[in-house]
């Protein structure tokens, strides 16, 4: 079980974060554009990603902020709104990190959210803002029962 899930099931709160980060590849960037048909030049010709004065071909913003849906799935966040807003291009070979902090949380279970992502330079590259509703205790007691069983619909924690 990952802590992430842990922590959800143990109960959130406004000021709890949590952090993942992966390597993108230039193969994650091509399978995003098989996913969702953005097939933009700039992610696969070095010319165009020149002429738009950048260092090299990028990574789609959608599949780097995908981290955030990481974080969200681990806790049950069920997402009613997101706001992002692009900093710097990640190149394949940059490693993001992105980190969730829990803002606001009402008794409703309304939450909302701030992320920050940061490569391996310390640099900002992506900030959100999210909102959405997470887990109450009848989810909490799904999502104990999952753990127990194994939690199959979590196999790659």
């Amino acid at each position: 079980m990952s802590y992430i899930r842990a922590k959800a099931i143990a109960g959130l709160k406004p000021g709890d974060s949590f952090a993942v980060a992966r390597t993108f590849t230039e193969q994650d960037t091509v399978a995003f554009a098989d996913i969702s048909r953005d097939y933009n030049p700039v992610h696969f010709d070095d010319r165009f990603a020149k002429a738009k004065n950048l260092d090299g071909r990028i990574c789609h913003g959608l599949l780097v902020v995908s981290l955030l849906t990481e974080i969200g799935g681990q806790i049950g966040w069920l997402a009613s709104g997101m706001n992002f807003r692009f900093k710097k291009p990640v190149y394949f070979g940059d490693t993001i990190e992105c980190r969730f902090t829990i803002t606001e949380l009402d008794e409703r279970n309304r939450a909302k959210a701030e992320a920050v992502f940061k490569n391996q330079r310390g640099e900002i590259v992506i900030e959100a803002h999210v909102t959405g509703i997470v887990p109450g205790s009848p989810e909490k007691r799904v999502m104990e029962l999952m753990v127990a069983e194994g939690d199959p619909t979590n196999q790659h924690r």
